[in-house]
């Protein structure tokens, strides 16, 4: 190769093939050319046949391809270090062996260093078959972007481009004795002295892979090892950042995502050491990082469990992750203005949590209602002199609910509501009016509450979707009723000058709908009527 490269790839192999295959051919069908571009790769004394995988591309192209074979190290650290101790290019770039990447990325990535003076460059990643990717950085290319301001801190993978005059100023290497996320350190310190971190995200660099196997070794570190790295993790970041908002903006992520995942559906399941150990090393963590700017940017339900292990209740922690698994989000608690979500925990006097760590943000309100509410009976009433559907739901708050109230909406939902199944209004929003005659009482076991009403159908066209609407600290929000498998009333006929077809169904999304319409349309002739009516019954005898 003459002269120096403009960026030495550096790629630490472990038991990666097929994979392998793909990713180099990625690298070696760069756009940037083979003569800007030095590929320093590592075996980590694989036992399947990476090793010869590698030979065979560094055989085929001596001038762009370097191979280092080691003894295993356990963990992607130690050849990362090797490959680094004989990079030689102006940027280096790490990528997994088992991951690819778009054919302009590197082209791109080094141009735009080269036209902002970037230390580090930020290609957008996606995840390929079903792997996660946090995506809020790549919203937009910016040139400058800051670790404490963005996104950034939800991207710590060393997956990036730096510049190798920063790694080697700074002598920046990644630790060897952790088995998972030892790319964090390296990351998070290149980034705190980094003088300019761009952002690349017109264009797709990276593909993240997860193997059909899940045998990432992200997916395969036990609970006490992924405590243990997280815990180095943050004690590196806090020697660099001083206590305050920075630090708080960084550490936000390792509550949301790293200690957040130590607690989930796969907790109560653990043996009774292990949870133990658990919620004791959370503690250390919480006990020195968790202050209140980063427990208010949490949403409740990764506040509660934090704040349970905090306090080493690991009974109630495995009550509110197991109920919360079988029954979804617990009922809320409407109080003076506030929300609350009454996980095991809530105003227990032994623990002494506070009230702000069980309170509701706006954010999560929809998703919690919806997962809540539910149908418990529907079924018609021609008692008097009209036709009505008598409609019992629950909903799953208590406390003040005086405002709770099932209406008929004309309209569907947008398609904004869609995910988290309800939407809260914007302030001035135009209601229907309350459905029939509305009252409410508590669910006998005090978990929620039970909407009734007796709802007159006029004879005319109409679809009208069910829906709860209830104030939760200040906003209203607008809930659709789940049918969820419960038995709704045959469709009813009911004599009126022109004879009306009544039903009560679930629409494609599972959600109780009323329909009314004519068994005819007014504007037809008597034969046409009868024709009508003959083909309807036709169609009923033939089924």
């Amino acid at each position: 190769m003459a002269g120096t490269p403009d960026v030495s790839v550096v790629v630490a192999v472990y038991n990666t093939m097929p994979y392998l295959t793909e990713c180099l051919n990625s690298l070696l069908g760069q756009s940037i050319g083979r003569d800007r571009l030095e590929i320093v790769a590592v075996d980590d004394g694989s036992t399947d046949d990476s090793g010869c995988e590698l030979d065979r591309f560094a055989e085929q192209y001596p001038d762009t391809v370097k191979v280092i074979h080691q003894e295993n190290s356990g963990g992607p650290a130690a050849p990362s270090n090797r490959a680094l101790d004989v990079a030689t290019g102006r940027f280096v770039y790490f990528i997994g062996s088992d991951d690819y990447l778009g054919e302009q990325a590197l082209e791109r990535m080094v141009a735009c260093a080269d036209e902002h003076g970037s230390d580090i460059v930020v290609g957008k990643m996606v995840g390929t078959n079903g792997r996660y990717v946090h995506q809020a950085l790549y919203k937009k290319s910016d040139p400058d972007v800051s670790l404490y301001d963005s996104a950034l801190p939800f991207t710590l993978a060393n997956t990036k481009l730096f510049r190798r005059e920063l790694v080697e100023q700074h002598k920046l290497r990644f630790p060897e004795d952790m088995p998972v996320g030892s790319d964090q350190p390296f990351t998070i310190e290149a980034c705190v002295r980094a003088r300019k971190i761009s952002v690349v995200a017109d264009y797709t660099c990276y593909y993240a892979v997860k193997r059909g196997d899940a045998s990432n070794i992200t997916y395969r570190a036990n609970h006490l090892a992924r405590l243990h790295c997280v815990s180095e993790i943050m004690r590196h970041a806090a020697g660099l950042i001083e206590a305050g908002p920075k630090r708080d903006a960084v550490f936000e992520r390792h509550f949301t995502w790293e200690l957040a995942k130590l607690v989930q559906e796969d907790f109560p399941s653990l043996d009774r050491e292990t949870q133990v150990q658990l919620c004791a090393g959370i503690a250390r963590l919480a006990d020195t990082y968790f202050t209140d700017a980063i427990r208010d940017k949490l949403d409740v339900k990764r506040r509660v469990r934090i704040g349970l292990a905090q306090r080493g209740a690991v009974d109630e922690l495995v009550r509110a992750i197991a109920d919360e698994t079988e029954h979804g989000p617990p009922p809320f608690l409407l109080e003076d203005g506030r929300a609350f979500a009454r996980y095991p925990g809530f105003r227990d006097a032994r623990l002494g949590l506070p009230d702000r760590l069980f309170e509701v943000i706006a954010e999560a309100v929809p998703r919690q209602l919806a997962a809540g509410t539910e149908l418990l009976s529907a079924e018609w009433d021609q008692s008097g002199d009209d036709m009505a559907v008598r409609l019992a739901v629950r909903i799953p708050v208590t406390g003040e609910t005086g405002s709770a109230v099932l209406r008929l909406a004309a309209k569907a939902m947008p398609k904004s509501a869609d995910k988290p199944g309800g939407r809260r209004l914007p302030v001035g929003t135009d209601l229907p009016a309350p459905a029939g005659e509305p009252s409410r009482e508590p669910t006998a076991d005090g978990t929620g509450t039970v909407l009734h009403a007796r709802i007159p159908v006029e004879p005319h066209r109409a679809k009208l979707g069910v829906r709860a609407y209830v104030d939760v600290a200040g906003s209203v929000y607008e809930i659709p009723v789940p049918v969820r498998g419960r038995p709704l009333p045959l469709a009813r006929r009911w004599r009126e000058r022109i004879p009306y077809r009544i039903s009560a169904n679930a629409n494609a999304k599972g959600r109780l709908v009323i329909t009314t319409a004519p068994l005819w349309e007014p504007s037809l002739g008597v034969g046409k009527r009868l024709r009508q009516l003959m083909s309807r019954v036709k169609r009923k005898l033939t089924r």
